[in-house]
């Protein structure tokens, strides 16, 4: 499967999230099965959301719906921590753009993202 410019993007922008969660955010939740929890749980709402919210979510690859939904949560909110409400949602993001890729999401089970 070729990716596209679009998809490229968007893997670089979610890429670029990653960094900037960092190395401590990553660590803390590979520690801490609470905040993995957490995480799981916003993954599942994520997904939902793009699933049932977005007309043709299936025919996109997710990491192209995932950065954008991403975006659009840091528009109004620029400033944020890793345990943060939106640090949360935005490690679910990086989760759920990690296993999906240029695959539509599903509504597989998220349980051992990462």
């Amino acid at each position: 499967m070729r990716a596209t410019w679009r998809e490229n993007n968007a893997r670089r922008w979610i890429s670029e999230l990653s960094d900037r969660i960092g190395m401590a955010g990553w660590t803390a939740l590979a520690l801490t099965p609470a905040l993995a929890a957490e995480v799981d749980q916003h993954a599942a709402a994520v997904r939902d959301i793009l699933l049932l919210g977005v007309e043709g979510a299936g025919a996109v690859g997710a990491v192209v719906l995932l950065a954008s939904y991403g975006r659009g949560l840091l528009h109004d909110n620029p400033a944020w921590s890793p345990t943060s409400w939106l640090g949360v949602r935005l490690m679910a993001v990086c989760q759920l753009a990690h296993v999906h890729d240029l695959k539509p999401l599903t509504r597989e089970p998220l349980s051992g993202l990462m």
